[in-house]
């Protein structure tokens, strides 16, 4: 009798305990239709995620670029101030072998000038100019070009002064400049990176792809000649306008944000539809009086 009074009570006891699991718990189907609902909202947010850091990613290193290209073009300028000859694009390729790249052909001099040097420890009618160059290098394959300052002055090593009694004109004295017989030895300074280095494709798409080097209206008043001075392929990341007779230059950068991220060069190129990561800035300068 007491045999089964146990069996009762459990039996009872076990269907309770069934009935209890079933209404507070799930079933593996609820379980696996919970798991899929989850995944698929953890992956909508983390794809909202990852596009909100991209696009702040995006935009920080056009920030960037935009703030390193204006630093640069502002140190080029502060130079340019103070310059008292510059040359065109003629006058490059008269002293492009006196200067400090010779046969390097990935170093372009894009903007060369005489700069005056101002110090206090200058005797009465002592000349302190020195010779500025600022190149356009594109060796990397890999990566933007690099914009880098070489600057020799007195003292230095190679330096040799223009001498403008020995010749009819100024222009004359500063195309026939020769260094001394000592070889340099202080090389250039690199003054920003990623500056595009696209080149226009063989033939011209509309609009162009990159936009072309342009200098400003020659006619002025008073009539002006600007000599354009960009590499032999046709980068237009880092150009030149230069007026000698007043001693005047328009100066050109054009940076590649996306260079900051990608190493294949297939992929930093310049196109119009990401042209806003190919931030641009110019100015024109005109430089001191130079008294020749």
């Amino acid at each position: 009798m007491m045999i089964k009074i146990l069996k009762f009570i459990f039996k009872n006891q076990f269907k309770a305990s069934k009935f209890i699991d079933k209404s507070a718990g799930f079933t593996l189907v609820e379980l696996l239709i919970a798991l899929a609902m989850s995944s698929v909202m953890i992956t909508v947010l983390l794809q909202f995620m990852i596009s909100i850091i991209t696009t702040d990613s995006d935009e920080q290193i056009k920030i960037n670029s935009e703030q390193e290209i204006q630093t640069a073009l502002d140190d080029i300028s502060r130079d340019l101030q103070q310059a008292i000859y510059i040359y065109d694009a003629a006058g490059i390729d008269k002293i492009k072998d006196e200067l400090r790249y010779p046969s390097d052909d990935t170093k372009t001099p894009i903007l060369v000038f005489w700069k005056r040097e101002i110090s206090d420890n200058n005797s009465p009618g002592e000349d302190n100019s020195s010779l500025v160059v600022y190149y356009l290098d594109n060796s990397s394959s890999t990566m933007a070009a690099r914009i880098s300052k070489w600057q020799i002055e007195k003292d230095d090593e190679g330096f040799a002064p223009f001498n403008i009694a020995q010749y009819n004109t100024v222009e004359d004295a500063m195309n026939n400049w020769q260094k001394s017989g000592t070889a340099y030895t202080d090389a250039a300074d690199v003054l920003i990176d990623y500056v595009d280095q696209t080149t226009p494709p063989p033939v011209p798409t509309t609009p162009p792809t990159p936009p072309p080097a342009t200098c400003p209206n020659n006619s002025t008043t008073p009539p002006i000649t600007w000599s354009k001075i960009t590499p032999s392929n046709g980068m237009t990341g880092f150009y030149a306008c230069v007026d000698k007779a007043n001693t005047t230059a328009k100066v050109f950068i054009r940076g590649n944000a996306l260079a900051r991220r990608e190493s294949d060069p297939n992929l930093i190129k310049y196109e119009n539809d990401k042209k806003s990561y190919f931030p641009t800035a110019s100015a024109i300068v005109q430089g001191a009086k130079s008294g020749y």
